[in-house]
């Protein structure tokens, strides 16, 4: 629905396409663009796969994906970066 610029290439292997993509997906999901627009019939279409992020959080991220590390990170959109995941669910339900 939109025009696309490629800004970036990146070479993966050994890789599902599919998985990979809802990763990514996943990883991002802080950074997705809540908006509305209309399609070229009037209708209301939401995108899923538009997000905010700088391309130095998209290469970061293609590299944890790389060398295994991602599931350590989550991605903190105020900060424009990944952060290291915490222990607060360790914590959860317990009062505090």
């Amino acid at each position: 629905m939109a025009n696309v610029e490629v800004a970036a290439t990146y070479e993966l292997y050994n890789i599902n396409r599919t998985k990979l993509e809802n990763l990514i997906h996943r990883i991002f999901d802080p950074a997705r663009l809540e908006i509305e627009i209309m399609d070229r019939f009037g209708r209301p279409v939401t995108p899923r796969e538009w997000f905010l992020v700088p391309l130095f959080a998209i290469n970061d991220a293609v590299e944890k994906i790389k060398d295994g590390t991602i599931a350590n990170f989550v991605y903190d959109p105020m900060q424009a970066r990944f952060v290291k995941r915490s222990n607060l669910s360790i914590n959860a339900g317990d009062g505090e």
